[in-house]
C-alpha cells in the first residue's frame, strides 16, 4: 500500500516554536509575535486576522531574514532521513501548514514531495496579503485531498503528524495520526503519541520504518 505522510510544521517539525516566531526573532520582535501567538492560540484571532497582523509586523522582513530563521530554527532531528526513507519506499511526504508559503516551501529542499502554506506575497512585501489564500484548519483537509488526487491515494492511505488545534480536522479524517509534542486535546484524537526531538522515532510508530535510531 502506498502511503502519504502529511506533516504539520510549527511545533511538529520545529520543536517548541513556530516559523512566525523564528522570523520575528530575526527582526527583534519576539515580544510582539508572542502576543499575537497567544491571541491566536486563544482563538481570539482567525487565521486571516493573524496573517494580516504578522504581515504588518514584518514590514522590514527580507529574504535574508527568512533564510536565517530557517537555518537557525530548532528542527527535529532526522527529518531528511525520514523523508528519504519515505521516498525510497515509494511513498510520499508533504508539509501542510498555516504558516507563510515562502517559509514552508523551503522544506522542498529537504526532500518533501510537496509543501503548502498560507499564500503570502514575496518578501519584501509590496502588497497586502490576500486573505483568500490563508489556510485554515479545515483547509488542511482540502489540501490533503488535493494531494491524494495528485499522488493517486485516498484518505485511507494517509498518516498525519501534528501538535495543535490546527491539526484536529486532519486527524479526524485519516486512519493513522501521530501527535508530536502535542497539546492534550490532540493527544486524545491521535492513534500514536510521541514526545521528543527526533522525527525518526515518531516515524517508527507507524510500524513501517526500516531505519534504526541510535540512543542519544
Amino acid at each position: 500500500m502506498t502511503r502519504l505522510h502529511l506533516f504539520d510544521l510549527d511545533g511538529t517539525l520545529m520543536y517548541g516554536t513556530s516559523s512566525p516566531v523564528e522570523m520575528s526573532r530575526q527582526l527583534g520582535l519576539s515580544e510582539e509575535i508572542a502576543a499575537l501567538e497567544r491571541s491566536f492560540a486563544a482563538l481570539e484571532l482567525e487565521p486571516y486576522q493573524f496573517a494580516t497582523a504578522i504581515q504588518r509586523l514584518w514590514a522590514d522582513l527580507t529574504p535574508a531574514h527568512v533564510r536565517a530563521a530557517f537555518d537557525a530554527a530548532p528542527w527535529l532531528l532526522g527529518i531528511q532521513e525520514v523523508w528519504s526513507e519515505i521516498r525510497d519506499r515509494g511513498d510520499y511526504c508533504a508539509v501542510i501548514s498555516l504558516s507563510p508559503s515562502f517559509f514552508v516551501e523551503l522544506l522542498l529542499e529537504w526532500g518533501a514531495h510537496a509543501a503548502h502554506g498560507s499564500i503570502f506575497p514575496e518578501v519584501p512585501f509590496t502588497r497586502p496579503v490576500d486573505v483568500a489564500g490563508i489556510l485554515t484548519p479545515e483547509g488542511k483537509v482540502t489540501v490533503a485531498d488535493q494531494l491524494c488526487a495528485r499522488f493517486g491515494v485516498t484518505r485511507a492511505d494517509c498518516v498525519a503528524y501534528g501538535d495543535s488545534s490546527t491539526d484536529v480536522a486532519l486527524f479526524d479524517v485519516v486512519p493513522v495520526s501521530i501527535a508530536v509534542n502535542a497539546r492534550p486535546y490532540l493527544v486524545e484524537r491521535a492513534t500514536h503519541v510521541y514526545e521528543g526531538r527526533d522525527l525518526r522515532e515518531a516515524y517508527q510508530l507507524t510500524g513501517v520504518a526500516r531505519m534504526g535510531v541510535e540512543a542519544s
